[in-house]
């Protein structure tokens, strides 16, 4: 076969090899980009989002963001980075049998947590509070700040401009008063289905549980890896217990000590699957049972179709439940946020204060606004600083600038 000639791109097709059912987004049917761009020869659009989302800066800071477990506490642990990495292998094995747009669901999930700030949720509650005169701070809007404004990567335009999909399916979750402000800023945009009470696509709809599934099944291991949850308190669980106890019938060898790292495994894998093949039974009757033909109706349907069944949903929150109690709200946890929480608090107040010491772009954005008289706009620009900060960044920064050494 004769080589290409250099430069120039074989005759290929990027949406020819699409099988995908008639409720699924197609790329070619994309709702298109803030910003008008030509298409590329070998990738869809939202092929294209995937790849613009992994290579950006946001992305790769996810490494030293916490998911449960600051950074400095162990080697082992998931961070926000290998949590996007779960959902998005989560969202595209259910997305396949139900004939969904893979690459669209792969991008909404890797690019859902690119706001969340340093120190996990305890972050970003004290962030909410620092910001609470200028407008909140919501991690699912400030993923789209990152997507739309806040990454610094192309000559022509802020952000990523990424397709209209999947923005929508960052922007999971919206407050009326946020909601109404995006409209005005883009009017028919991705907040429009907040205020028209319409639901959102399939695959965005498929990513905000795969969210779910992945974090519940990654706190149990990283829970029992770290001593604060055992498997006898997990007992009382029956969406681990009865997966549990199937693994110790068919596989009796792994109740020796020294292979509790293998049951632990199976147990949570079992519990894995059970979930998505639950989700996919129960998505396919539901499409079925509203008739939907088109995305459009999706959107219309009045319902989120994808979903656990009633059993599985109640099994799914004890064990959200479970975790809470036990995990999220551990007194050795707690004592850590806590600290996490004074970082954060401590850091916006220096930077409002003294915005010159931030990074050269938002320095200048919060002196702007301070020689405008805009103090919602400084505060933003601090907000928008903070929240980018790894974990080690964060701690760092704070005890130069306080000579204080919270987080060890």
């Amino acid at each position: 076969m004769p080589l290409m000639p250099q430069g120039e791109i074989p005759d290929f097709n990027p949406h020819s090899n699409l099988h995908l059912a008639p409720w699924a987004c197609h790329p070619a049917a994309t709702r298109g980009r803030r910003y008008a761009e030509a298409p590329t020869p070998t990738r869809n659009d939202h092929q294209r989002d995937r790849d613009r989302i992994v290579h950006s800066s946001a992305f790769r800071r996810l490494v030293y963001k916490t998911q449960v477990f600051v950074n400095h506490e162990g080697d082992l642990f998931r961070t926000r980075l290998t949590h996007s990495l779960e959902v998005a292998q989560m969202g595209r094995s259910i997305a396949r049998p139900l004939g969904l747009n893979e690459d669209l669901v792969e991008a909404i999930c890797l690019a859902h947590d690119l706001g969340h700030t340093p120190f996990g949720h305890a972050g970003q509650d004290a962030l909410n509070e620092c910001m609470h005169d200028w407008g909140g701070f919501e991690h699912n809007l400030q993923s789209l700040r990152v997507v739309d404004r806040l990454e610094e990567r192309y000559p022509d335009f802020d952000g990523l401009n990424l397709t209209f999909e999947t923005r929508e399916g960052v922007l999971k979750h919206c407050s009326a008063t946020n909601a109404h402000l995006l409209e005005q800023q883009e009017p028919g945009g991705v907040a429009q289905r907040f205020l028209l009470k319409q639901q959102p696509s399939l695959e965005a709809q498929l990513a905000n549980l795969a969210d779910a599934i992945a974090y519940n099944a990654h706190d149990v291991d990283d829970g029992v890896r770290s001593g604060l949850i055992t498997l006898e308190q997990l007992q009382s669980i029956p969406l681990f217990a009865g997966h549990y106890q199937q693994v110790l019938h068919d596989h009796p060898h792994l109740q020796a000590a020294d292979q509790s790292r293998r049951l632990l495994y199976e147990s949570i894998r079992r519990m894995l699957s059970a979930q998505v093949y639950d989700v996919i039974a129960t998505t396919q009757a539901n499409i079925a049972a509203a008739g939907v033909a088109s995305v459009q109706d999706v959107r219309q349907s009045g319902q989120r179709l994808v979903a656990f069944s009633p059993s599985m949903h109640y099994n799914s929150q004890a064990l959200k439940t479970f975790l809470l109690h036990h995990l999220y709200r551990h007194p050795q946890v707690m004592q850590t946020m806590t600290a996490a929480q004074q970082v954060v608090r401590e850091l916006f107040a220096y930077y409002l204060e003294h915005p010159q010491t931030m990074k050269p772009r938002f320095a200048q954005r919060a002196q702007q606004a301070a020689a405008a008289q805009d103090t919602a706009a400084r505060a933003r620009a601090v907000a928008d600083f903070v929240a980018g900060m790894t974990d080690r960044y964060a701690a760092s920064e704070h005890q130069r600038l306080t000579g204080q050494r919270l987080l060890a």
